[in-house]
């Protein structure tokens, strides 16, 4: 397995430990790292200073949230800072959520699926360098006038991989018919071939394609135990955090992370937890996760407990481990990625 990480760019003096960061997880040999935006700092500002700042890391937007650029502005984006970083760039793209989409950017979430394969369709044909003409749903490039199909006058000096980021059915299953690879989350890897592998491989199949052309890219919070009181506080603390996943991310009718729990055997626990957070009781949202949950999708434990979720990620498929280290000081979370980063490569030579 490749190993990554995601981080989200913020101000203040964080900026210049954010860029540390990456710089010093380049020389612990990580292969990749992904630059969420979420409702904070843009992802491809943060990667353009990235990339100046370390030579070899893969260097993706993790991701970077439809709707809010045009699909020219997105494939523009993708092939400057491709042929800034001199080929390491990773276009990520999600549909994000109603709440972000419609309630911070006042633009429409309708039909996200039919925006994401249209955006794609746009992006691979703007990449190729000829004329932009396009006709579907959502798009009409260029729009009915006097205007005439145009192409860019960059181009993308290496090839640009397309990763999408889908937790949905009908989601995954695009990912499986058209991109290069999946960023997902919310994983259990006994759960699984039900939950995510079913749909992706239906898409692999209308495409034509095999789970070998697909990277199975998945993240998780890690961190290391030294006894099991240890474990009991970490478990604890990650509880207010999934209750806000399943409660108050996205709306009050569309949370996807909610959705895919469910899909994991969790389906009336989660929306007891979101109806919980709903109404503005998040601690008693929390107190209905369960150590089950934290533990089943997360790769916190002692160390032992760590590896063995890691054997278990391998044989479920996962080709990419993203990683989150936990620690209160940038010393402590490269020591926590440094130690993940060995037990991925243990992982990948022992059964």
């Amino acid at each position: 397995m490749r190993t990554a990480t995601t981080i989200e760019a913020s101000g203040g003096a964080r900026w210049r430990e954010h860029a540390d960061f990456v710089a010093e997880t380049e020389k612990l040999g990580l292969d990749v790292c992904w630059v969420a935006e979420a409702w904070g700092s843009d992802a491809p500002s943060a990667i353009g200073y990235y990339a100046a700042r370390t030579r070899k890391i893969l260097l993706g937007s993790g991701v970077m949230q439809l709707g809010i650029r045009t699909p020219v502005a997105v494939a523009q984006t993708a092939i400057t800072l491709s042929n800034l970083s001199g080929g390491r760039f990773l276009l990520g793209l999600g549909a994000s959520g109603p709440q972000v989409i419609e309630g911070l950017h006042g633009v429409s979430f309708a039909r996200p699926l039919a925006r994401m394969r249209e955006t794609v369709q746009i992006v691979r044909q703007a990449l190729d360098g000829g004329k932009i003409s396009f006709s579907g749903t959502e798009f009409t490039i260029p729009r009915p006038g006097d205007a005439v199909p145009m192409r860019l006058s960059a181009r993308p000096e290496h090839r640009i991989p397309v990763y999408l980021a889908a937790l949905s059915p009908a989601m995954l299953r695009l990912t499986g018919e058209i991109a290069d690879g999946w960023l997902g989350t919310s994983f259990v890897p006994e759960a699984a071939p039900g939950a995510y592998f079913s749909y992706l491989d239906q898409g692999l199949a209308r495409g034509g394609r095999s789970r070998a052309d697909l990277d199975i890219c998945q993240g998780a919070e890690v961190a290391f135990a030294p006894d099991e009181d240890a474990l009991r506080v970490m478990v604890a603390d990650r509880k207010k955090e999934l209750a806000f996943s399943l409660g108050g991310m996205g709306s009050a009718t569309t949370n996807f992370y909610n959705q895919a729990y469910s899909r994991q055997g969790w389906a009336e626990v989660a929306a007891r937890i979101r109806a919980q957070w709903q109404a503005g009781h998040h601690d008693a949202a929390a107190s209905l996760v369960t150590d089950e949950m934290v533990l089943a999708t997360t790769l916190i434990g002692t160390e032992p407990m760590v590896r063995q979720r890691l054997r278990a990620w391998r044989r479920a498929g996962v080709n990419t481990v993203r990683l989150y280290p936990a620690g209160a000081t940038l010393d402590a979370r490269l020591a926590t990625l440094a130690r993940a980063i060995e037990l991925v490569r243990e992982t990948g030579t022992s059964p």
